[in-house]
């Protein structure tokens, strides 16, 4: 996607998200930081018994060919190029389950299901992220800066962080859905 397309989506969708109402998204259920915490402390409690969570200390390293073959077209161009999917086109912006969120390049869990809100943005957005599985560094593409973040494993590209999210962290952890797989806690994604 280019960087005019970029804005135009962006432009689109919240022209459309003040329209119809969907400015006013659904919150998280955690009040205050110390929620926050035990969403961060206890997140394998939405682990699907028996799914094999690689740690975010063995990287995966592979060439281009490598990850061609392993990921689909759009999900090479998110997580290998810093692409952006089209706002609204992600199946996983409506996924309510209880469950983890990993990352589509390797499997390492970055979220859960009670990290996640409806931002009315079209992407999934999350109100933080498990400790230690994002490197980020500073994007000027869009000549403001912003907050990047990669998979610490794989080095994937899943999003950016705004400050425009909702208590208590006020953090919006904008991911693009095709870098994302679910893993629900019962039965398999």
């Amino acid at each position: 996607m280019t960087r005019r397309g970029f804005i135009q989506g962006m432009l689109i969708t919240s022209l459309w998200n003040a329209l119809t109402g969907h400015a006013e998204a659904a919150q998280p259920m955690v009040k205050d930081m110390k929620g926050v915490e035990e969403l961060q402390k206890n997140w394998k409690a939405l682990l699907a018994e028996g799914f094999k969570a690689p740690l975010s200390t063995e990287s995966l390293r592979l060439s281009n060919a490598e990850w061609k073959k392993r990921l689909s077209p759009m999900a090479y161009g998110v997580l290998r190029e810093e692409g952006t999917e089209r706002a609204g086109t992600s199946p996983l912006n409506g996924e309510k389950r209880d469950g983890v969120f990993v990352c589509a390049g390797c499997e390492l869990p970055l979220f859960t299901s009670a990290m996640k809100y409806e931002s009315g943005t079209g992407w999934p957005s999350f109100i933080t992220a498990i400790p230690g599985v994002f490197a980020t560094k500073t994007d000027y593409q869009l000549f403001l800066p912003r907050t990047e973040y990669h998979c610490v494993r794989c080095g994937g590209h899943h999003g950016h962080i705004f400050d425009d999210g909702p208590p208590p962290t006020g953090q919006r952890w904008c991911n693009n859905g095709v870098a994302l797989k679910f893993v629900p806690k019962t039965g398999k994604a």
